[in-house]
């Protein structure tokens, strides 16, 4: 698929362009080997990853790697690499759980970070071919085409991506759960962070368990669509220097960001 780029004048429009490459040339890897995953390991008691995560994996950074030899990466499976003012974060195959299970929702994240701020992101979904994409200086695009936030009024309208740690759960889920019109958890937390950006979801609340590769590249596209992307104790969605650490989001509307807030405890 070739998407029109962000413009002449946008100084991350190359990055993106490749980017966007790299993640279909992933996501047509990832398809082909759905039906015939190898080896699932355990990276955790409610974790895995396959070898298709690996193989992915492989796949970007050996091409971020060709054509940006002089700059970090920071990917799910193989850690960080690299030091320098420009970082490539990299999930290769959000929602492995659900790939392993034959639940076909799932993504490939891939963002640049620059100077500690994300420039340029793309989150390809290989089962619908839909690739989400932005830079900080355009506008969020599906398949090319701009897209929007919902402009819903009403909170009690809202569909919403809710995924709450157990104390709040039992503390304000009900509240929260009530105080909106549905709400679902799609096992992707990037890809649904991206269906804030246009619309599907009218807002994103997730306590925990995120890792800045979940986030990187969607929580920009959210941004250029519209809806402010905060983490959940208020700070900035994207910091490098937590390493590691994983810590929740939430996304909505301008409008909505606060009641949500409040409500999710």
């Amino acid at each position: 698929m070739t998407l029109p780029g962000p413009g002449p004048t946008d100084p991350y429009g190359p990055e993106l362009a490749a980017a966007v490459e790299i993640a279909e040339r992933a996501g047509r890897l990832i398809r082909e080997r759905a039906e015939r995953i190898e080896e699932i390991d355990y990276k955790g008691p409610r974790d895995v990853v396959t070898d298709v995560d690996r193989r992915s994996e492989a796949l970007i950074l050996g091409e971020l790697r060709r054509r940006y030899p002089e700059d970090a990466v920071l990917a799910e499976e193989s850690g960080g690499a690299g030091s320098g003012s420009r970082t490539w974060v990299v999930d290769p195959l959000d929602g492995t759980i659900n790939f392993a299970n034959g639940i076909p929702i799932y993504c490939v994240s891939i963002a640049l970070v620059a100077s500690g701020v994300p420039v340029a992101g793309v989150v390809h979904d290989p089962v619908r071919a839909e690739t989400f994409s932005a830079t900080a200086n355009g506008r969020a695009r599906l398949n090319g085409r701009p897209i929007a936030c919902s402009g819903k009024r009403r909170l009690d309208d809202f569909v919403i991506s809710l995924t709450l740690d157990a104390d709040r759960l039992v503390a304000t889920g009900v509240t929260l759960a009530a105080s909106v019109r549905v709400y679902r958890r799609l096992g992707s937390s990037a890809l649904a962070l991206a269906w804030v950006a246009c619309g599907r979801f009218d807002g994103f609340v997730q306590s925990h368990n995120l890792s800045t590769w979940d986030v990187a590249a969607a929580g920009l596209i959210a941004e250029r669509a519209g809806a402010l992307v905060e983490r959940f104790d208020g700070g900035p969605y994207l910091d490098l220097a937590r390493g590691m650490a994983t810590f929740g989001v939430i996304a909505a509307p301008r409008a909505h960001l606060a009641e949500l807030r409040r409500l999710a405890g």
